[in-house]
């Protein structure tokens, strides 16, 4: 089979396809003919030495995502049958023409929407459901505050949160993501390269801050972000684009009683994976089947231009996903 390898850690130009021997299916496993593939920062990471897979995935094929149709289902599987359109989450070696994915984390491809759009889904709207409902536990009435907004996770989470009667407000680099968002229901965009995104946020809470901050940024933001909660707000970090350390005034979290949350996804364990995955299904595929939400997709590359799709996620250009067409 066809899939993009990593020859060694460095920039995009260390992708390369070729041919390497397809997967499985191991027992439990599906074995899926693979049409597209998201495109993550995970990816990114991998690419550079700086995040590798869980044991007993290959190191050298990134890909976190998919979508395809059955191919073979493994012994012991049920409910899922040769042409089956899915989509699903994988550990790694998502960059390939087929993929071995266990059972319990496929999902079928909503009626009416393309392969493509359906490999823009499973990781994006799977941390953000998990961030906004098992973490946070965001109600309706609440507000929420998102950075990195016009990413795979902050388009998802934008209209999650607007599905459940939450205040969005969200930051992004340019008035167009800006406008994009607006279109999926953001409340306040906020320009964070001309404005200060803690002066927006008391400015349009009247002083109290919001409710939830949704942070994908991490480090460079920690410290406003604790004057933008209100008292008993809560946060979760989900990214570190802005780095890793912070300093911060600790008698601000004690003073507003705040709760603090760090989460992944990639290293939890298929159990833990699995209940996402139940959950998603439960409360999130039928938003989708009604059209209530969608996912968003920016760009559209070949399996063969992985090089180009990373190199374009990382000028931070795009609003919502980028996908691997897989021929």
């Amino acid at each position: 089979m066809q899939a993009v390898t990593i020859s060694r850690p460095g920039p995009p130009e260390v992708l390369k396809i070729g041919e390497t021997d397809p997967p499985g299916p191991n027992t439990g496993e599906v074995l899926v003919r693979v049409r597209a593939a998201g495109v993550n920062r995970a990816d990114l990471l991998q690419r550079q030495g700086l995040y590798p897979p869980p044991p007993g995935i290959r190191e050298d094929i990134p890909g976190l995502e998919f979508a395809g149709e059955v191919e073979e289902p493994g012994a012991e599987v049920e409910g899922w049958k040769a042409g089956d359109r899915v989509m699903g989450l994988v550990s790694g070696a998502g960059y390939a023409q087929y993929v071995a994915c266990p059972d319990r984390l496929l999902i079928p491809v909503p009626s009416g929407m393309t392969f493509i759009q359906a490999a823009a889904l499973p990781e994006v709207f799977i941390t953000a459901y998990d961030a906004l409902f098992n973490r946070l536990r965001i109600r309706s009435g609440e507000s929420l505050l998102i950075h990195a907004a016009a990413s795979g996770v902050g388009t998802a989470a934008i209209q999650l949160a607007r599905s459940e009667g939450v205040r969005v407000f969200g930051t992004a680099s340019s008035k167009s993501k800006l406008d994009a968002l607006s279109e999926l229901g953001l409340d306040l965009p906020i320009n964070y390269r001309e404005q200060s995104f803690r002066e927006e946020v008391l400015k349009a809470t009247r002083g109290k801050g919001v409710t939830a901050i949704l942070d994908l940024v991490g480090a460079s933001h920690f410290a406003p972000n604790l004057d933008c909660l209100a008292e008993l707000g809560r946060m979760v970090v989900v990214g570190l684009l802005g780095g890793r350390k912070a300093e911060i005034d600790l008698s601000v979290l004690l003073r507003k009683r705040l709760t603090i949350i760090g989460t992944v996804l990639r290293s939890r364990t298929l159990e833990e994976k699995a209940r996402l995955v139940a959950g998603f299904k439960a409360h999130v595929a039928p938003l989708l089947d009604s059209g209530a939400i969608r996912p968003v997709v920016d760009r559209v590359f070949p399996l063969s231009l992985a090089d180009q799709a990373h190199a374009y996620l990382e000028s931070n250009r795009n609003t919502g996903k980028i996908v691997l067409e897989v021929g």
